[in-house]
């Protein structure tokens, strides 16, 4: 095994903390989980807003986000690498928030509420019903969105990503579904008495103009800009396409996120009691279920009376009123609601039980909201995602590492990674086991679908204390609640994938590469945070180091020239035959080189010897590339050398000639993946965090790409 560096280390302070038999993480209001990074993201988002708001009202211009410019880089602020102009978003304009409303408020009221949510044309419930579930913590949202500067036109916002909070900054550009008047049918000109300001009025104003989410709320504007700002995040909308709401709360609040199965609740009393009933307070909630399947029905589209599966819910409140327990749930569309037991109108409705409304903080009306029974909840919710928030009580430490694994088929078992980490006292502990979050570059992630789980060992002993708990399979971490006393702890992973990917997408055109650059970049960045892994080849390099790099390469030319004016150079012969050359500058240094006379071996070389080269198999040369090859840009490379790190070698055989006008798009490789385990203790508890890689694998032929931990 080989350490890998301390990536973190606390100053050492005695704490003790008192069992109990539920973890709980926070003791003030919720709030957003407080890393070294924390407030210097805040400061430095604040500082970015407000220098750019003082550059545009100098120049008398409103912000135009040259990063994420709606309007002149539609294609790839919309789409992927793979995702065709045809095949899903079409917005039809472009326009600034002052535009679309009359009188803009970001938050109406001064506050961000659930009920203000609604999806748009996207495929992003996941996103929006994550947003709704963080919108119930009072205050939650309005800490991540940091500085604005609504007249400039400016935003700024700070999400948590991998190991640390990141700021973005975006404009108030929002695509809009309602095309120009002159671009109307004839007959669609005649609805509006070929009046164009009628038109522009009616139609091309207010939240319904909108063409992804929107707020309920007229003139209200932070759910369009908060989606913008992660759509940015992720690279462009279609990357927002899909996923899972518990990774959605986590890059929101910095919590720790798992998805749960109801069925697999032991004790659903337990439950209510101990993690429902706490919703809002230091965990969040939001559930969903698969779509049914339709083979023996032939039907489409069917609901669970009114619920839709496939589809992601948010779990405003779990309220206890006169001996029942309800669960009050949002639909991100802002409609569509359960239409069982205890929905809107339904019989269960008496007099009595209309006059507990305002405790369960519920009103009839076709928007998204409903309330259903406890019971009820658990048998047509099949996932519930949880996040458990922190307050400035808590800490966390974290390492990450690239992993190589052998090629499949190949045994499933522990020993490709393990981690070490200490704790100088008792603490309430959290253990996450992470991938990185690849969706800004998943058209470049390789075809593998990764499955970790763990198993938590006291050093010194043999028996383990605790495993993750595992629910399903693909999630983006792993984790565990703990209390443990103060010493050190192994987690040793376990690694799993299928190989699930689309294999076609390996091939762009031309035209792609400045979208592909960019997503290569945010791969580099992404993976740079690995210690095991070096990404300074494709990482952009920041003004303060340009400058610095062009400053030192003028100071060596200034001194080269000095040193150039008094050179001396002397050669002799030896006796036998070989040739000595003496440099002596002025700088007193003496630089001495040998060349040994020799026999040239190639003049000799027999016609046998040339023909058995010439006669080198395809297989021969592949394995044993030229260093001109090595060295090829990286569009050029075959994909299956591109970002590889393998102590176990690589049997992909060479890609076939791609076509003119075409480029090949590098893949992470299938047999290796990026984990970080981060662990989260009392903030007086000190902790150090090492990983372990297994020794490199020794390769009987063939290049080798082998890197360690640092």
């Amino acid at each position: 095994m080989t350490n890998a560096s301390v990536v973190t280390t606390i100053e050492e302070t005695k704490t003790v903390v008192k069992p109990h038999g539920t973890v709980s993480f926070v003791k003030e209001e919720p709030g957003l989980l407080v890393t070294k990074e924390l407030q210097k993201g805040i400061n430095d988002c604040k500082a970015k807003v407000e220098r750019i708001a003082k550059d545009c009202r100098a120049k008398n211009r409103k912000f135009r986000d040259i990063e994420f410019d709606l309007e002149n880089d539609k294609n790839r602020c919309l789409y992927g690498l793979f995702t065709q102009s045809g095949e899903s978003h079409l917005p039809a304009d472009v326009h600034r928030v002052t535009q679309i409303f009359d009188n803009p408020e970001f938050f109406a009221g001064g506050k961000a509420n659930s009920n203000d949510i609604i999806q748009g044309a996207l495929g992003d419930c996941w996103f929006l019903s994550a947003l709704a579930t963080v919108s119930t913590a009072p205050g939650l949202v309005e800490k991540f969105c940091v500085a604005r500067d609504e007249k400039v036109g400016v935003y700024g916002f700070i999400f948590f990503r991998d190991n640390a909070w990141v700021t973005v900054i975006i404009d108030d550009m929002l695509y809009t579904r309602v095309p120009k008047y002159e671009e109307l049918k004839s007959s669609e000109q005649e609805l509006y008495h070929y009046d164009k300001d009628i038109y522009n009025k009616s139609a091309r104003k207010g939240g319904k103009s909108l063409y992804f989410a929107k707020s309920g709320t007229a003139g209200e504007t932070w759910v369009p800009l908060i989606e913008k700002a992660y759509a940015k995040l992720h690279g462009n909308y279609s990357h927002l396409l899909a996923g899972q709401e518990c990774d959605a709360i986590e890059d929101l609040t910095g919590g720790v996120s798992t998805v749960l199965q109801s069925k697999d609740i032991l004790d659903t009393d337990r439950f209510w009691d101990e993690e429902l009933g706490r919703a809002n307070r230091d965990r969040l909630f939001g559930c969903s279920f698969n779509s049914l399947d339709t083979t023996r029905s032939g039907a489409s589209g069917i609901k669970v009376q009114g619920l839709i599966g496939g589809h992601a819910y948010s779990v405003l409140r779990a309220v206890e009123v006169n001996s029942k327990r309800f669960v009050v749930v949002r639909n991100p569309w802002g409609k569509t609601e359960w239409t069982g037991r205890w929905s809107d109108g339904s019989k269960e409705w008496t007099q009595e039980w209309l006059e507990v409304l305002p405790q369960l903080g519920h009103s009839f009306g076709d928007d998204g909201q409903f309330v259903m029974e406890y019971k009820d909840w658990l048998d047509c919710f099949a996932q519930i995602d949880r996040t458990i928030l922190f307050d400035s009580d808590w800490r966390m430490a974290s390492q990450w590492l690239q992993v190589s694994t052998p090629p499949l088929p190949a045994a499933w078992s522990h020993g490709d990674i393990s981690y070490k980490f200490t704790l100088s006292a008792p603490s309430n502990t959290v253990i996450v086991l992470s991938q990185l979050d690849s969706r800004y570059y998943r058209d470049v992630a390789g075809r593998a679908s990764w499955t970790m789980d763990f198993t938590l060992v006291k050093e010194g002993e043999k028996v383990p204390l605790a495993d993750s708990a595992h629910s399903e399979f693909y999630l983006r971490s792993v984790h565990l609640e703990i209390e443990l006393e103060a010493g050190t702890y192994i987690v040793y992973v376990r690694l799993d994938r299928t190989l699930d990917r689309n294999e076609d997408n390996k091939v762009v055109e031309e035209w792609q590469l400045r979208k592909m650059s960019r997503i290569l970049m945010e791969r580099a960045k992404s993976q740079s945070i690995a210690t095991s892994d070096d990404q300074s080849q494709y990482m952009p390099a920041s003004l303060d180091e340009l400058i610095k790099s062009d400053f030192d390469a003028y100071e060596k030319a200034e001194k080269a020239k000095k040193e150039a004016a008094s050179v001396v150079t002397t050669e002799t012969v030896g006796e036998d035959g070989s040739v000595t050359t003496t440099t002596t500058t002025t700088t007193t240094k003496v630089e001495t080189v040998v060349i040994k006379k020799s026999v040239k071996k190639e003049e000799s070389a027999t016609k046998e010897e040339v023909k058995d080269n010439e006669e080198m198999t395809a297989r021969e040369l592949q394995t044993s590339p030229n260093e001109s090859e090595k060295n090829l840009p990286l569009i050029e490379q075959p994909a299956s050398r591109i970002g590889r790190s393998d102590s176990y070698g690589d049997s992909t055989p060479a890609d076939p000639p791609i076509e003119k006008g075409k480029v090949t798009v590098p893949q992470d490789s299938e047999n290796s993946v990026y984990t970080g385990l981060r662990v989260y203790s009392h903030k007086d508890v000190p902790v150090v965090v090492v990983g372990r890689l297994k020794p490199a694998a020794p390769v009987a032929s063939g290049p080798s790409d082998n890197k360690s931990a640092k």
